[in-house]
């Protein structure tokens, strides 16, 4: 639901509204978790805290990017404009939180690994691959086409994209020997107590402003779309009326008594 506000029009409602109260509450907590009460790593240091960011935005750009897919594959299925606009918006969001999974990822790399970025770590080149195949995705998305045409290419393309997430995923397990990343720590035990809770915290918060934002992000595409669709529809029934020499007024819509 798309509520009205003075003369604008808003994206917000009560779910939305809720989600943004969370948010308000969750990332103060997440600061001070993550800042003030979680200890040191004994290996890791201070470095340990951009975990709580860089773990919970590569895994919901994994999850954006799969809704991303599931979108595309539905679209392709049921030709419906609702799936190609989750699509669309899950893949903005997701490659906004890869590329903060970059950026945070070569920060902790300084310290831990003293470089900033290491080509041959299979992890660090895969996810900037996936990073560049959605970015050609949001690319493609404003070459000129007709909706079908545009929906049509860029469901296809984000199908294929998404083959790259078990590959960046697992890359650690099946190249041990060509990669710095080490394997993760929720899985070996290493995260205890306010740390895991911190982690959980902060994996918790990421995934509503997900939420938060795919929301936002699919009215907002609505409202596009259905822009372009009236804007599409006005504009062939002028040509239409030019064919048939019809005298069309100001809302491109035939006089009334006039034959087709």
């Amino acid at each position: 639901m798309i509520t009205t506000v003075g003369p604008f029009n808003a994206t917000s409602s009560r779910s939305t509204r809720f989600l943004g109260l969370c948010l308000l509450l969750g990332i103060p907590a997440l600061i001070l978790f993550a800042f003030i009460f979680s200890p040191e790593d004994d290996s890791m240091e201070d470095a340990v805290r951009l975990l709580y960011i860089h773990v919970p935005v590569a895994i919901f750009s994994y999850i954006a990017f799969g809704v991303t897919a599931v979108g595309s594959i539905c679209y392709l299925w049921k030709r419906s404009r609702w799936w190609d606009t989750t699509a669309h918006a899950s893949a903005e969001i997701g490659v906004m939180f890869c590329g903060l999974t970059l950026v945070t990822g070569s920060i902790w790399g300084r310290p831990t690994w003293n470089t900033w970025w290491e080509w041959g770590d299979v992890r660090l080149v895969t996810t900037l691959v996936m990073f560049l195949m959605f970015i050609g995705y949001l690319a493609l998305r404003q070459v000129p086409a007709s909706p079908e045409a545009r929906a049509k290419r860029a469901a296809i393309v984000g199908i294929i994209g998404t083959i790259n997430i078990p590959i960046v995923n697992r890359s650690v397990e099946w190249w041990e020997n060509s990669t710095l990343h080490q394997q993760s720590s929720l899985t070996d035990g290493n995260l205890e107590n306010l740390t895991l809770f911190t982690w959980f915290l902060g994996t918790l918060v990421i995934g509503i402003t997900y939420l938060w934002l795919l929301i936002h992000r699919f009215r907002v595409g609505w409202l596009e779309t259905e822009e372009e669709r009236l804007g599409y529809g006005a504009a062939i029934e002028e040509r239409q009326a030019e064919a048939h020499g019809l005298d069309v007024g100001s809302t491109g819509i035939p006089e009334e008594g006039e034959n087709e």
